[in-house]
């Protein structure tokens, strides 16, 4: 086992730190940049034109039927993350930055995650349908969500997001693709399924060139004078605080309202995830391309600290599941 898998650090985590070193130190401007912005648009079209090609409808249909579990997900990630977010308005400017904020407040209005929300609901033992229908419902609800709640909260902090234009901006250069690429799973899904490494591959180059372009302009704004290493430590407490919270509320929610262990699991894993994979690209759209860097940060350091507090997580709850089951057997086998 390496020190990376010991201390539970995603590798492309790592790489995402070391594009925004780059951009530091070589930003693109001029020419250039407006190359690498045409770039940056086509790349987060076919990102979403990938993630809908992705999606099968069997897996949606055969985790739709538990809709009490998928209320519960919904509520965390849509009214628990933006309610906490606002309630980390009394943190400014003690603790956070009014830039670090908005960046907060960016964060908790994003949907799940897809991807590792399903990934350590399965290591964890939980019940796998229902987070695969919770978390692909959670992103394309997301597409419209977000930007509205975006405005919501941006809107209560006396900021000026254009929400009808916000939308507009998000179905043209992400639930298009996003549709296109569902309907052509037929013809596509053959190809996606063969070649997942490469269609991985695509999705993650399309991040880093969005953060690259991102932070460049972060850069010649400024943004380092602005995030300094108190912005930092601020950052990472406050998400392992707000992460907590979140694991705490969802945990007795479900033994409150009756969910078995598994359903828990669900719960637990898909309730307490942010998207990097949609909030990068869905905040090139939404904001102007000076405050992207910054409103990005939070978000890029809660995913880091999400992985790792809940691989962590899936690994007692396997022991648990695993626990639980020879118990159960042992009674079958007492009977």
């Amino acid at each position: 086992m390496s020190w990376l898998q010991r201390l539970r650090i995603d590798k492309f985590l790592l790489i995402l730190v070391c594009v925004v070193i780059i951009a530091s130190l070589f930003p693109c401007e001029g020419k250039t940049k407006v190359f690498f912005e045409y770039l940056t648009t086509a790349a987060i079209a076919l990102l979403f034109f990938m993630h809908g090609a992705k999606l099968s409808r069997q897996a949606i249909i055969a985790g739709m039927g538990h809709w009490k579990l998928h209320v519960v997900v919904f509520l965390s990630t849509f009214a628990l993350f933006p309610l906490l977010g606002l309630g980390m308005n009394v943190l400014v400017p003690g603790v956070l930055t009014p830039t670090v904020y908005l960046g907060f407040l960016y964060l908790c209005a994003l949907p799940a995650t897809v991807q590792s929300a399903i990934a350590y609901t399965s290591v964890a033992g939980g019940n796998v349908a229902a987070a695969i229908c919770s978390a692909s419902a959670s992103s394309i609800l997301g597409v419209f969500l977000s930007p509205i709640l975006v405005g919501a909260l941006m809107h209560t902090q006396g900021g000026n997001t254009d929400v009808l234009h916000a939308i507009g901006s998000i179905i043209l250069q992400l639930m298009v693709p996003f549709i296109v690429g569902h309907l052509s799973r037929p013809l596509i899904a053959k190809w996606v399924e063969r070649h997942k490494k490469l269609v991985s591959i695509t999705d993650r180059s399309s991040i880093l060139l969005v953060v690259y372009v991102a932070f460049s302009e972060a850069v010649v704004q400024g943004i380092w004078s602005q995030i300094d290493g108190w912005s930092f430590l601020a950052i990472i407490v406050c998400s392992i605080v707000l992460l907590t919270i979140v694991l705490i509320i969802n945990t007795y929610a479900a033994r409150w309202l009756g969910f078995n262990t598994a359903d828990e699991i669900t719960i637990v894993f898909c309730g307490s995830k942010k998207s990097l994979a949609n909030g990068i690209p869905m905040a090139n759209v939404l904001f102007p391309p000076a405050v992207v860097g910054a409103m990005v940060l939070p978000l890029m350091i809660f995913h880091q600290i999400q992985l790792m507090v809940c691989a962590v997580l899936a690994q007692r709850y396997s022991k648990r599941i695993k626990r639980e089951t020879e118990q159960a057997q042992g009674m079958t086998e007492a009977r």
